[in-house]
């Protein structure tokens, strides 16, 4: 069932409304959703209502947009009551909210406020002709949600409130349509001042996706039309030999890869297709970021982005991040947009280079852009009040007597790298020293390394690699039922895997139990400033052992050396535990271990 299914409702408005509410209210505010895009400025602004008893909150879907897919979702992740578009458009309100254009919205029964659901008003769109506003013969392409077509209804303004983020966006509206800048009222970005506030909250959401000390997160990142960098219509299409690139140049150790793709390609092509789509990248380390509740808690995190025109790019450049474009065609951009200027002046991938040394270089010569920093809000950290205040005015309604105050960022849910793709794991062992580096692939400089061997996951996808990996690993809880603990899981590994030499059960963050062939159970563990995946702390001691090294009875600390840092692994035999289950689990147990879907 979609929105065009849903059903005219008689609570809290409609016939007889009155004769069924427990709470009679002085006003209703509607969020009018265009799709999820536009709908995530809208939970922005949301707890600027919360705690006044004297609204009731609605909301309605436009059921013009072409990306459908998760309003549903999104609708029941509110709870708020939901007017079919036919009953929004004839009921009255008191404040309309709305972050797109799409649809009649010039219709609503109410005073209509929209906002920018991106980094201000960017692109040109040319306005869908069938039954609405259409730009007269031979104007230009015009700018989405700035221009004449896009404002006027029968040659009149229709929004009583066009918030806007900087001045310059006001400039361009009186350029372009005088007629509307009576409405402009210039509130800042509030979706920009949530990452403000998060800033200090940086480590957390580096910790939250598995982002060990020493490492630099890329984030990559996609707007949603065919020239973006998800898109294969700007000429050429970087992705799919990009992607084999980024995992094998780019060490597991050194680099952790996210991607933030827009709400319009992971909803219009299906979440399903885009991870079967990645699904190489996935196996090999890339987890790709909610679009909706998390995308900015992975810039916030980021050391690089990798990205393209849209507003998500410019937004980390805001942010002082560096930014690299894989896709740098402004052709749908308004050429006076500050995010136009960015673009022409922001370095550039060049996709035929080695990618770690464009890498250093960016962050070896980055100086953060004034622009996008300077552009993006024209008061930042205060577009609460702003807003608040000009919501309250135009319901003809005090406002409350608590600040007006938006939501912090949350946490994510811990989100690992869930590398199931072999590694091809290089080390040199100097002493007790093990200089290690992991990829899928070998890189061009494999040769100079030193020894190699194959580190393997149980849960790869192809069970050839199996039976040559010299290192077999896996997560789970060392009391996990399925598996038998790490001790009978190592033995099973080694007994139906005769290559292997070492098994390795990662049972947390920081530890890992492992089985040799030569002895019983080792517990590895991470002593003060290590930090690192214990994956790499069982194929750091594999390399020692096959260098020569020898145990000592009460263990001994090895230095693993690897993302130019130096972790501290002690090594001991494994202490005692209890059996975790009567019998061999079946072969087919699943990891406990918390991964990304």
């Amino acid at each position: 069932m979609g929105a065009a299914d849903t059903p005219t409702i008689r609570v809290p408005v409609g016939r007889d409304a009155e004769r069924w509410t427990s709470r009679s209210t002085e006003r209703r505010v509607l969020l009018v959703v265009h799709n999820v895009t536009s709908a995530g400025r809208l939970l922005d602004v949301l707890p600027l209502f919360h705690d006044d008893f004297r609204l009731q909150l609605l909301v309605t879907s436009t059921e013009s947009s072409a990306y459908q897919a998760g309003t549903r979702e999104l609708f029941a992740e509110l709870g708020l009551p939901v007017l079919p578009w036919s009953q929004a458009l004839t009921t009255p309100v008191d404040l309309a909210v709305s972050a797109s254009f799409g649809g009649q919205i010039e219709l609503l029964q109410g005073k209509l406020a929209v906002l920018s659901h991106g980094v201000g008003y960017t692109k040109k769109l040319a306005v869908p002709g069938a039954g609405c506003r259409v730009p007269g013969a031979g104007s230009r392409e015009p700018t989405f949600g700035l221009s004449r077509e896009w404002l006027l209804a029968e040659g009149e303004p229709f929004v009583d409130a066009l918030v806007l983020s900087h001045p310059e966006q006001v400039e361009r509206l009186r350029r372009t349509c005088p007629e509307a800048a009576p409405a402009a009222v210039l509130a800042g970005d509030p979706c920009f001042d949530r990452m403000l506030a998060g800033r200090p909250y940086r480590d957390r959401f580096r910790r939250a996706l598995g982002v060990r000390d020493g490492q630099r997160l890329l984030v990559l990142n996609s707007t949603w039309n065919p020239e973006g960098f998800f898109g294969n219509g700007g000429g050429q299409d970087l992705l799919p030999e990009l992607l084999p690139r980024l995992a094998a140049e780019l060490p597991a150790d050194e680099y952790r890869v996210a991607a933030v793709l827009h709400p319009n390609i992971w909803y219009g092509h299906g979440p399903g297709q885009i991870r079967a789509w990645l699904d190489r990248a996935r196996r090999g380390g890339l987890t790709l970021i909610d679009p909706v509740h998390a995308w900015r808690q992975a810039l916030l995190a980021a050391d690089v982005v990798l990205g393209d025109f849209g507003a998500v790019t410019y937004y980390s450049a805001a942010l002082g991040v560096p930014v690299l474009l894989a896709s740098a065609n402004d052709d749908r951009l308004d050429p006076e947009a500050p995010l136009a200027e960015f673009i022409r002046e922001a370095p550039r991938l060049d996709p035929r280079r080695e990618l770690p040394d464009q890498l250093e270089k960016l962050l070896a010569d980055h100086r953060p852009f004034s622009g996008p920093a300077e552009h993006t809000s024209s008061a930042p950290g205060a577009s609460a009040a702003a807003l608040r205040r000009r919501f309250y005015t135009l319901m003809e309604l005090p406002e409350p007597g608590a600040p007006a105050l938006l939501e912090p960022l949350p946490l994510p849910p811990y989100a690992p790298p869930h590398r199931t793709a072999p590694l091809h794991v290089r080390t040199r062992v100097v002493g007790r020293d093990v200089h290690l580096e992991r990829s899928t692939d070998q890189p061009y400089h494999a040769h100079t390394f030193g020894e190699t061997h194959l580190a393997v996951h149980e849960d790869t996808r192809d069970p050839g690699d199996l039976e040559v990996a010299d290192v077999i690993v896996r997560e789970g809880g060392a009391d996990d039922p399925r598996l038998g603990g790490p001790g009978r899981w190592s033995a099973q590994v080694l007994r139906r895997h005769p290559h292997c030499a070492l098994a390795g059960f990662v049972t947390g963050p920081d530890s890992c139990t492992v089985r040799t062939r030569e002895g019983g159970l080792l517990d590895l563990s991470a002593e003060d400033g290590a930090d690192a995946d214990p994956a790499a702390y069982a194929s750091a001691l594999y390399a020692w052992l096959a260098s020569g090294g020898s145990l000592p009875p009460d263990g001994t600390t090895l230095r693993v050396r690897t993302a130019a840092l130096s972790h501290p692994v002690r090594v001991r035999p494994a202490t005692a535990r209890p059996r975790s289950a009567a019998a061999d689990p079946p072969d087919t147990a699943g990891a406990s271990w918390p991964f990304p879907v």
